[in-house]
C-alpha cells in the first residue's frame, strides 16, 4: 500500500473522542506520516484541523458519510489505514468497514458492541483475509487493557515454562474518568436490537459469542470453587477470601470477556484450552464494600431494563450523556485507571500483570489508544504477526503495541508471585 496518498485516514474525527484522536496524532505522528480527517461536514473538518497547528497544516480532507457505501470504497482506497470513531458501529460502521475489507485496507475502531463484531465474523471476515485487510476492533478502553494484559500475563507464563492459563480475573482497582455519550449510545442501540431479536439475545448471552470456531471451544467451567465449596460466580457482590476486599461487576466485563476469549481462539488457546477469565470491580474492603457492589449491579441491571422499553428510555435519556459530549479539558486531566490480572497456571504458578495509566479511560486513554493504534498498523508492519482478517489488539499487534503505549505514559508490568 505504498502508493496510496494517505498512511492514516480518521474518519469520525469532528466528533469528541475523534477530535482527541486527531489532536494525538498531531503531536505523535511524524512529518513523514500522512494524515486526513474524514467526516460528513468539510467545514467542520477544517475547523478541527485549524486547532491542531503546524504539524496538521498540510492533512487531508474527505468529506464523506458513514452511509454513502461509493465513498467509502473510495476513501478507503485512498489510505493504507482506516481508523473510525463513527458509533455505534452496528448502525454507523457496516460500510466503513466492508469498505476496509474489500480494499485491502487497515481498520481500527472503538466498538464495544457484540452484535456488529459477531457480524463481522459473519460477513468480512473472509474477503478481509482474502485482501489482507487487519480489521482490528476495540482499540480504546474497550478492550486494549483487558486484551494486551492477559495477552503478556500468557506469554509470561508461557516464557518460564510455567504452562498456561487457567483462573484468571482482571480486577479494576481503580478508576477515575467519565462514560462517553458514544458508549452510551451503542449500548442503547444493541439493547434495543436485542429486545426485540431472540437470535441477539442468544449471541449476548454466549460466552463464546465471538468466537469463530464455537463448536471447537472447551465447555466453560466455573472458576475454582470459593469458599465452603461454593463457585465463584460473581453475582453481585463477594469478598476475596485472600484479600478480604469486596468485588462487584464491570461494566464493561461481558464484552472484554469474550474478546479476550476471542484473542485465546485465534491463536489456537495458546493462553489455554483450561482458561476460565472473568472481569470485577475493586469496592474496597470496609463495610460499605458489599453495598456499593451490590448498588453496581442493580444500576447495571436498571440501565439495561430500563433502555429496553420506549417509555422507560425517555425518562433516562435526559440524565445520561450525549454522543458527541464530554468532560472538560480540567476534568479529563484528573483521569486514572489502574487494573490488576491475577492469573494461575497448569504448574501452580501464580502471575499478577499491572495495567494502569494516568489518562482518562474513555476519553484521552482511548483516544491515544486508537491512534497508536493507527500508527502501529500504519508504521510496524514488518514487525506484526503475519495475520489478516478479523484480529483483535493482542492477535494484530500485541507487543509492538504495548511498547508504543509504555511510550506514552502507560504502565504494563507482569510479575511472577510466589
Amino acid at each position: 500500500m505504498v502508493d496510496r496518498e494517505f498512511d492514516i485516514v480518521l474518519f469520525g474525527a469532528t466528533g469528541f473522542v475523534g477530535t482527541l484522536a486527531a489532536a494525538h496524532l498531531a503531536t505523535a505522528a511524524g512529518p513523514e506520516v500522512r494524515v486526513a480527517l474524514a467526516g460528513r461536514s468539510l467545514t467542520r473538518l477544517a475547523a478541527v484541523r485549524g486547532q491542531l497547528g503546524e504539524a496538521a497544516r498540510n492533512w487531508g480532507l474527505v468529506e464523506v458519510d458513514a452511509t454513502d457505501a461509493e465513498g467509502l470504497l473510495k476513501l478507503a482506497s485512498r489510505t493504507s489505514v482506516l481508523a473510525t470513531t463513527v458509533g455505534p458501529y452496528a448502525r454507523y460502521g457496516r460500510e466503513v468497514v466492508r469498505a476496509a475489507a474489500e480494499q485491502g485496507t487497515h481498520y481500527a475502531d472503538l466498538t464495544g458492541e457484540m452484535l456488529f463484531v459477531r457480524w463481522t465474523l459473519d460477513e468480512i471476515a473472509a474477503q478481509a483475509r482474502q485482501t489482507g485487510a487487519r480489521i482490528v476492533h476495540s482499540c480504546g478502553f474497550d478492550s486494549i487493557p483487558s486484551d494486551l494484559g492477559v495477552q503478556l500475563t500468557a506469554g509470561r507464563a508461557a516464557a518460564d515454562g510455567q504452562g498456561t492459563l487457567e483462573d484468571t480475573t482482571l480486577v479494576v482497582r481503580s478508576m477515575k474518568g467519565g462514560i462517553s455519550g458514544g458508549t452510551i449510545d451503542s449500548f442503547r442501540h444493541q439493547v434495543i436490537t436485542a429486545h426485540h431479536d431472540p437470535a441477539a439475545r442468544r449471541v449476548l448471552n454466549d460466552p463464546y459469542a465471538l468466537s469463530p470456531r464455537r463448536a471447537d471451544e472447551p465447555t466453560l467451567r466455573p472458576l475454582r470453587p470459593g469458599p465452603a465449596g461454593r463457585p465463584r460466580r460473581l453475582v453481585a457482590a463477594e469478598r476475596d477470601p485472600e484479600t478480604g476486599r469486596w468485588l462487584g461487576p464491570f461494566a464493561m466485563a461481558d464484552y472484554n470477556t469474550r474478546l479476550v476469549r476471542l484473542s485465546n481462539t485465534l491463536t489456537d488457546w495458546s493462553y489455554g484450552r483450561a482458561l476460565a477469565y472473568r472481569e470485577v470491580t475493586d469496592f474496597g474492603s470496609g463495610p460499605a464494600g458489599p453495598v456499593f457492589a451490590a448498588g453496581m449491579a442493580i444500576s447495571l441491571g436498571a440501565l439495561r431494563g430500563g433502555m429496553s422499553w420506549a417509555a422507560s428510555r425517555a425518562l433516562l435519556n435526559p440524565f445520561l450523556p450525549k454522543p458527541g459530549q464530554g468532560p472538560s479539558a480540567r476534568q479529563r486531566t484528573a483521569g486514572r485507571f489502574r487494573m490488576e490480572i491475577s492469573g494461575n497456571t497448569t504448574t501452580g504458578a501464580h502471575y499478577r500483570t499491572t495495567v494502569a495509566a494516568e489518562h482518562d479511560p474513555g476519553y484521552d486513554g482511548t483516544a491515544i489508544m486508537l491512534a497508536q493504534t493507527a500508527l502501529c498498523l500504519a508504521q510496524d508492519g514488518r514487525r506484526l504477526p503475519n495475520r489478516s482478517g478479523i484480529l483483535t489488539p493482542a492477535t494484530a499487534m500485541g507487543d509492538v503495541l504495548v511498547n508504543r503505549l509504555r511510550a506514552h505514559g502507560f504502565t504494563f508490568e507482569v510479575e511472577r508471585i510466589d
